[in-house]
């Protein structure tokens, strides 16, 4: 099984093809270096692309795939546009920061920069043929869009493989940028059927020119989001912290791929911040061994990611999707908003900014609400978070959870007892504060998935126990960066 951990050239003749696709297709590739650090080494390739649209499949949209793109995409932000949240909806004193991943080009969602991270180092060892193979994207739906968006700009074939109960919004999206309507493939299910999405590719790589670039155990995912994610995430707490004396405590991240958690080993790193998981209560596979069915899209589950740095990870916690799916009502309808607005006291600009805000990204943040009060955190207190998405995916998810209401209306009162039930009465149950055999129990539960079905060597799998193997691997940012240089530069 590949991991994604080319350093080097291995099939030249291949390599050159891509060359030439690309230097035909005028194609200049992003240094993740780049994407890390925008302000700095973009500001005039930026300013050369405000004319370029940022949903179009345009190779200029490569070099906005990072946190620093100002609101309407098209410019670069000095701190990557966030929000803090206010504390009367939040109902706790501590500053809940969140990052906003809508931001971003083509998806409106930061997997577009795991797909990058995930493609670009096999065109440059040449083990991924852009005139052959198809690449192969499974996902809960933000991933497989992002690859294929990376995928057209590059001139690559892919596959979206996602369950067929995702949004609707998901495969209107995929239809306009797939090329055939075999490109996408609808697993058996919802959010937490992982494994038909890994039975589907299973089936899809007996074709030897389809190639699965799974983000669960892809480590381009685990090292772009570590290398670029996780020092945007410190801009905006310094940002934040304006030089006051505000203290991060933790980084919060539903598991999904567990490409973001990679962010919070840089946090941990530089800020000393604890590393909280969050996952449905519904499909309880973290914290109790357990499993189930959800509708937090986007963190798919049932299984331990093979990129999740388990050993340094400090927390689980546990959130329902009922929660989700009622605050999207009380963030996203007019009933909602009226009530937050009139009764709360939450601002315009407050109000406007619950639109950022898709399901796993109000789950994102009820984690950092229950984090919050599991820890007696106060108004010098910090806790960091992102917003994957934005609310502009689920309005199909918005009206079906309405209908579901006993008089299919979302009211005044309804909005009254959803803030007080989810947002003030947000409590510590489903929180695990993990020990050494704690964490040691979460690991050892990746075995099934990684090494009984998917075929990972058992040293392979054992090798992540130890910090210094997450800490090597970032010895491949700037391996691939110089592939990239002498790549752009050929």
């Amino acid at each position: 099984m590949s991991l994604g951990l080319e350093r080097e050239i291995i099939d030249r003749e291949v390599y050159d093809r891509n060359l030439q696709r690309f230097r035909t297709a005028g194609i200049t590739l992003p240094r993740i270096g780049d994407l890390a650090d925008p302000m700095a080494r973009l500001a005039d390739k930026a300013a050369g692309l405000t004319g370029v649209d940022p949903d179009a499949s345009d190779a200029g949209n490569l070099f906005r795939v990072h946190w620093h793109n100002d609101a309407d995409r098209r410019g670069l932000a000095p701190v990557p546009e966030h929000i803090v949240l206010d504390p009367a909806l939040t109902g706790v004193e501590a500053k809940i920061i969140v990052a906003l991943g809508n931001r971003f080009p083509m998806i409106r969602a930061h997997k577009v920069l795991a797909a990058y991270g995930c493609l670009v180092p096999r065109l440059l060892s040449g083990k991924f043929d852009a005139a052959r193979h198809r690449a192969v994207w499974p996902s809960t739906g933000n991933y497989c869009r992002g690859g294929v968006a990376i995928s057209r700009i590059l001139g690559c074939r892919s596959v979206a493989v996602l369950p067929e109960g995702m949004s609707a919004e998901r495969f209107r999206w995929l239809e306009q940028w797939t090329t055939d309507p075999s490109d996408i493939v609808r697993t058996p299910g919802t959010e937490s059927n992982v494994k038909e999405i890994y039975d589907a590719c299973h089936a899809l790589a007996q074709d030897p020119d389809n190639v699965i670039l799974n983000q669960f155990s892809e480590f381009g995912n685990y090292i772009i989001h570590r290398a670029v994610t996780g020092p945007a995430l410190v801009r905006v707490f310094n940002a934040v912290n304006g030089g006051s004396d505000l203290q991060a405590r933790a980084f919060i991240s539903a598991s999904g791929s567990a490409g973001t958690l990679a962010a919070g080993d840089h946090l941990k790193e530089t800020l000393g911040t604890d590393i909280c998981v969050v996952e449905a209560v519904e499909c309880p596979t973290l914290l109790y061994n357990g499993y189930g069915e959800h509708n937090i899209q986007g963190i798919g589950d049932k299984h331990v990611p093979f990129i999740h740095n388990v050993m340094n990870t400090d927390f689980v916690i546990g959130v329902s999707d009922h929660a989700t799916d009622s605050l999207n009502l009380l963030f996203n309808t007019t009933a909602g908003r009226s009530y937050l607005s009139g009764r709360i006291g939450i601002d315009q600009q407050g109000m406007a900014s619950l639109g950022d805000l898709g399901l796993s990204s109000i789950a994102n943040i009820l984690g950092a609400i229950k984090y919050a009060k599991y820890m007696g955190l106060g108004p010098k207190d910090a806790v960091l978070t992102v917003a994957t998405d934005g609310a502009e995916m689920y309005e199909t998810e918005l009206n079906a959870a309405e209908t579901r209401l006993a008089d299919g209306r979302f009211g005044d009162l309804k909005a009254a007892e959803v803030y007080g039930r989810y947002l003030l009465g947000a409590a510590t149950d489903h929180t695990i504060e993990l020990d050494r055999p704690g964490r040691e129990r979460i690991f050892n539960l990746g075995y099934y998935t990684w090494v009984e079905q998917q075929g990972v060597s058992l040293a392979d799998f054992d090798a992540r126990r130890d910090q210094a193997y997450w800490n090597g691997l970032m010895e491949l940012v700037a391996v691939w960066d110089a592939m990239i240089d002498a790549f752009n530069n050929s």
